[in-house]
């Protein structure tokens, strides 16, 4: 017996299906530094939120 997708599958699936991205936000690099993907902050290795909108990246 098939087990059924969770609801977040389904809801992922629905949104990328007309185009959206649902994939989980992570610091971007650029220049040997982390980038905020929200603000484009640029950082040290070290920054665990960014220091200019306080974004975190989700675990």
């Amino acid at each position: 017996m098939a087990s059924a997708p969770s609801s977040d599958d389904m809801f992922d699936q629905f949104l990328s299906q007309r185009g959206h991205d649902v994939e989980t936000a992570a610091w971007e690099e650029n220049y040997n530094k982390k980038q905020c993907p929200d603000c484009g902050g640029l950082h040290d290795d070290a920054a665990t939120e960014c220091s200019v909108c306080g974004w975190t990246p989700v675990n």
